[in-house]
């Protein structure tokens, strides 16, 4: 039993915090500005290398320089939504789409270029899980990090959707865009807070996927499926629903590999992804609103 909880059920908890977090910012755009952007992984991919930069200059723990990452993330989210996504505010969802995935390649290029293409550790050395329970259960301290972090967030991100005004007028953004117009709610002021949130949110998901693993030029592209799949799970344009269908997806694909029958994994480890595809594929053809009962386009 405690195997199973310490190889697979905590992994994937840990995975789902990740996906949470990520997710959650596709879904506050998705359902603000109705598009999905395909830049949102290299956003996080980015933040986590702002991190590793800052963590180089001044010394700092990684989740410390995450906070001027997330300053950073979000002022470059603010001019390239002013340069490649508000003069397409008006036209066509596809072309906000095309814009977003030669975004994602230009930074991606960029990384390429000021990076590298080799992977690099955020955190260097190899951690001991800490024991509990009288070593019953076992995990490094790095995932106790990610499950404080994340609940931080999502408290922080709750707070300010539902106590806040300018998250008010997120929530009314999102299920009227015409509505909140015509009530005097300043649509782009609550466009410039949902790229802010969503870049935090996604350079927080960066920071902690290289915590958990290591920096990685194609990490964001990597998560970006499995972050839509969250998204699609907890419902497009329900930011709480997005954190459970990461959890969910997460816990789904260490799951996978277990070995359910026999002692082989049920799920070759290399395949884990291909379940959020077929649980956002399952999804889609059940219930396109997805559980939180979201926006369906």
């Amino acid at each position: 039993m405690w195997e199973f909880v310490n190889f697979y059920f905590i992994p994937g908890l840990v995975l789902g915090c990740i996906y949470a977090l990520g997710a959650l910012g596709i879904s506050l755009t998705f359902g603000i500005l109705r598009f999905a952007n395909f830049a949102h992984g290299e956003i996080m991919m980015l933040g986590a290398y702002f991190t590793f930069t800052i963590m180089g200059l001044t010394g700092w723990h990684p989740l410390v320089a995450a906070l001027p990452s997330m300053a950073l993330a979000a002022l470059l989210m603010l001019y390239l939504d002013r340069q490649f996504f508000r003069p397409f505010r008006d036209s066509p969802t596809i072309m906000l789409v095309i814009a977003s995935f030669g975004l994602m390649l230009m930074i991606r290029s960029a990384v390429w270029v000021f990076y590298g293409t080799q992977s690099k550790p955020l955190l260097r050395g190899f951690q001991r899980p800490t024991q509990y329970l009288d070593g019953a259960i076992q995990f490094p301290d790095k995932h106790l990090w990610i499950f404080l972090t994340t609940i931080v967030i999502m408290l922080a991100i709750w707070y300010l959707l539902t106590r806040t005004k300018i998250g008010k007028a997120m929530r009314a953004v999102s299920d009227s865009p015409e509505l909140a117009k015509l009530t005097g709610i300043p649509v782009e002021t609550v466009i410039r807070a949902t790229w802010i949130v969503a870049a935090c949110s996604a350079v927080a998901a960066g920071v902690l996927l290289a915590i958990d693993s290591q920096l990685d030029s194609l990490m964001g592209f990597k998560m970006l499926l499995p972050m839509f799949a969250s998204a699609i799970l907890g419902g497009i344009g329900r930011p709480f629903g997005a954190v459970l269908g990461g959890l969910v997806i997460g816990v789904a694909e260490e799951l996978s590999a277990y070995p359910w029958i026999g002692v082989e994994p049920l799920l070759n480890p290399a395949y884990k992804t291909g379940m959020a595809f077929a649980i956002m594929v399952v999804m889609l053809i059940w219930r396109p609103s997805g559980l939180f009962k979201g926006r369906v386009f």
